[in-house]
Order: C-alpha cells, then structure tokens, then sequence
C-alpha cells in the first residue's frame, strides 16, 4: 500500500507541485480544494501522467487522488474532511497545510470581514485539520506535518493588514506544536516562501524568472519529509535569488 499525503489547496500553485511531486514518489493523495471540476481534472491529469511515468516498473502501485471538495473557511466543512481522511482507516504520512487567502490591505481601512475570513481560513482550518489528524500520527509515532508560512511569518509589510496578522499566528502555532510532537515521533515543519510564481502574480507584469517555482517549494518540502527519523528541519526560508518582491 502507498503512504498516504494529505494536502489543501492543492489544485494550483505550491499545492498542485506538492501533489505532482509526492503522486511521483508513490504516495496517493487525498486532495482538497474548493472547487469540484478544479479536484475532478487534477485527479485525471496526475494519474495520468504519473501512470506514463512509472509505466514498465513491474513493481510499482499507481498512486490514487482522492479529491475532496470543501470550503475550510467553514469550520463544519474542515470536521467533514477529517472524518473523511478517518474513513479511509490508514496512516497519514503527511500534511500539508497550504490552503490561504491573500487580500492585500491595512489594519485600519481593509473591508470588514477581511480579518475573520482570513484568519478562519490561514490559521483556524490548519488548527483543526491538524487537531483532528494528529492523534493517530501520535499513536503510530511518525508522521510529517508541514505548514505553508511565508515571509510574512517573520516580516510585516504595510500592505500586508491581516493577512501578515495570520501569518505570524501560523508560525507560532507550528512552533507550539512543534515542541509538544518532540516526545511523539512528529516532525513539524514550517516552510517560508518568498515571492513564488503562481496565478496571483501572473497579472504582476514582472518576468517569470523574477519568481521562484512552485516546483522549487514541493522539491524542498520532498527533501525535509525524506529526512532520517532522527532529523527535523524546523523552518525553511526561501527567498527569490535576485531578493524579495517590494
């Protein structure tokens, strides 16, 4: 049986390159985003390739995408992801929190709203996705949980308003569940990405080469996770090589 990755927001940017990459490194993967058709063509497309790819290795098991399609804004939609994640009965090997929303903006004029709705998404989902998964990760004494921060984590920006706020949030709740895991067997990884070439920068007028490559981040997240037991990388940060985005 295949190891098993869980990973939101995966079916664009950072999270579509971690499902390619780890789909690639034989795991199956339960995939969750908002949107049904989204889910539906990542499933074909990444079997696909990943068929053609392992195609005359007589051992290999093609690895299989569970979609799952919820809006983890919603803290009912976040416990039915859970409960189908239990429903499979195996082992998470992995997860990623990736799901957030970006709306630039300051604390004093952002629309109303703004705050709850970022932080319900950035920091709320991943705090019940990884309380609802965590315990059996604890019984088995392994299991990898990375959390997609950003260089919002450690630098506030006066454009960033709640979504710097949530960010911030994020990394301390990585860093407390990083000590409370230690006992446990857990890894607990948080990774800091500067300015990544996804959709929300296509429109920015800037060269595609100005950007790191989602594929950059699911490469190094594919390292940390192919670590020894022995070994955890706490904190990634990853920079554009010509420097941040201003």
């Amino acid at each position: 049986m295949n190891p098993l990755l869980v990973v939101t927001g995966g079916t664009k940017g950072i999270g579509r390159a971690v499902v390619e990459r780890f789909a690639e490194g034989g795991f199956d993967v339960v995939v969750c985003a908002r949107n049904e058709g989204d889910l539906r063509q990542l499933k074909h497309e990444i079997e696909e390739s990943v068929s053609e790819v392992l195609e005359g290795f007589e051992e290999a098991i093609i690895p299989t995408i569970f979609p799952f399609a919820a809006d983890l804004a919603e803290r009912s939609e976040v416990n039915r992801l859970v409960a189908f994640i239990r429903s499979l009965a195996r082992p998470v090997s992995a997860l990623v929190n990736n799901v957030g929303i970006f709306q630039p903006g300051q604390i004093y004029n952002e629309p109303e709203g703004t705050f709850e709705l970022t932080m319900s998404l950035n920091v709320a989902s991943v705090y019940y996705l990884t309380r609802g998964l965590i315990g059996d990760m604890m019984k088995q004494r392994q299991g990898h949980i990375f959390m997609m921060g950003s260089t919002a984590s450690i630098k506030a920006y006066p454009n960033g308003g709640s979504y710097c706020i949530s960010k911030f949030a994020l990394l301390g709740l990585a860093k407390e569940l990083r000590e409370e895991m230690k006992p446990y067997g857990v890894k607990v990884t948080t990774l800091l990405p500067g300015a990544t070439y996804t959709d929300s920068w296509a429109a920015s007028g800037l060269p595609e080469t100005r950007f790191m490559q989602a594929a950059d981040i699911a490469e190094v997240i594919w390292s940390a996770y192919n670590l020894s037991a022995g070994a955890v990388v706490e904190e990634i940060l990853l920079r554009p090589q010509l420097g941040d985005i201003e």
